[in-house]
C-alpha cells in the first residue's frame, strides 16, 4: 500500500459556475482498512485535491514504542477527517474533556463511547490493569471531522464507523471478543 494516497478526478472541469465533485474515496480507508471509503465520503466537503498523509498507510499497530497511530484526510490542503488510536496504560488515563463544550451525548460502541457534533470517541480494553502498579492495555479511538458538507449525513454515518473502527481495532490488536465491554 503507498504511503500516501491522492484521489484525483474531483473536479470536471476548472470553469466559473461548475460546482466542485465529492471526494472519491478507495473502498476502505485507514490503515489498510479500518473503515470504509464511501461512508466517510459521504460528508466531507467538496474539493481539489484529496490525500491522505504518509502516516495515514502504516500498518495499524500500537506498542510501547508506537503509542499512537493518526490517519488523516486533508482536502484542499486542510484537514477535514482524522482517525486517531491511542494505547494507554491505565483507563484513568483516557480523557475527553476537550469535547466537553460540544456536549458529547453517549454512544454504545466499545466501553464507553460518546458522540458530539463532529466527532465520536469509544474506548476498549485489551487488557485490564492488575493494580495501580501493574498496568493493562486500554485503546483510545477517535474520529473527528472539520467542516462536513452535511451534518445530518455526518451523525447518521459516525455511529457505524466508530462500530467498524472498534471491530477493526478489536482485530488488528488482538483483543479479546469481551475487550469492548
Amino acid at each position: 500500500m503507498s504511503t500516501a494516497v491522492v484521489v484525483a478526478g474531483l473536479l470536471a472541469g476548472c470553469s466559473a459556475g461548475e460546482e466542485k465533485a465529492a471526494p472519491k474515496l478507495p473502498e476502505r480507508v485507514c490503515w489498510g482498512g479500518a473503515l470504509t471509503g464511501g461512508d466517510v465520503a459521504s460528508f466531507l466537503p467538496a474539493g481539489d485535491k484529496v490525500e491522505f498523509q504518509p502516516r495515514s498507510g502504516l500498518p495499524f499497530a500500537l506498542t510501547e514504542d508506537r503509542k499512537s497511530q493518526t490517519c488523516t484526510l486533508d482536502i484542499d490542503g486542510r484537514t477535514r477527517f482524522q482517525v486517531t488510536a491511542n494505547l494507554w496504560k491505565f483507563e484513568d488515563s483516557i480523557d475527553w474533556r476537550s469535547v466537553d463544550s460540544a456536549k458529547p451525548k453517549p454512544l454504545d460502541v466499545g466501553k464507553k463511547g460518546i458522540i458530539w457534533n463532529h466527532g465520536a470517541a469509544s474506548y476498549i480494553v485489551c487488557e485490564p490493569a492488575k493494580d495501580a502498579d501493574t498496568p493493562g492495555k486500554y485503546i483510545d479511538l477517535g474520529i473527528y471531522v472539520g467542516d462536513p458538507s452535511d451534518e445530518g449525513k455526518l451523525q447518521a454515518a459516525l455511529p457505524k464507523l466508530m462500530k467498524e473502527l472498534v471491530a477493526f481495532a478489536q482485530r488488528e490488536l488482538k483483543c479479546p471478543a469481551g475487550a469492548a465491554s
